[in-house]
């Protein structure tokens, strides 16, 4: 009769869920505010945008660089660095002012030597977040004369 009452009894079911759901909750809780205070929050809005840019070299010493697609971007968090003459300058002065680069924003930047660009001599545009912390290489342009 004993065995019987043991395996039919369940007044301790209910407080053990209780008490594991709670343990579950704290632990989530834990996890979301240590994250937060870290300040890996911030790093998740970060990433680099999703843009392509296309390049047309006019064979002497101009390039022009223009936004194709995807998403707009602050002009003052992209730079474009190569052998050029305004090496590691935002898009933003390039272009007077700029603040938004979208689709059909275009800048023309000069090869730094008088012959134009060299065999193997990659221009870059470079994403940079607003804090600094964190960089990307959007597209780049390899010369191959």
């Amino acid at each position: 009769m004993q065995l019987k009452h043991l395996f039919t009894e369940d007044r301790a079911v209910s407080p053990v869920i209780g008490v594991i759901l709670m343990v579950a909750i704290t632990v989530i809780l834990a996890a979301v505010i240590g994250t937060f205070v870290l300040g890996l929050g911030d790093q998740v809005s970060e990433t680099a945008p999703q843009a392509s840019f296309s390049f047309d070299y006019d064979g002497v010493d101009t390039l022009t660089i223009t936004h194709e697609s995807g998403e707009q971007i602050d002009g003052g968090l992209v730079t474009i660095t190569g052998p050029i003459t305004t090496d590691g300058t935002a898009w933003e002065s390039q272009t007077g002012g700029t603040a938004t680069i979208s689709a059909g924003a275009s800048i023309t930047v000069q090869d730094q030597g008088t012959d134009g660009f060299s065999d193997g001599e990659t221009v870059r545009v470079v994403w940079t977040s607003e804090s600094g912390s964190t960089s990307s290489t959007l597209q780049k342009w390899t010369y191959n004369g």
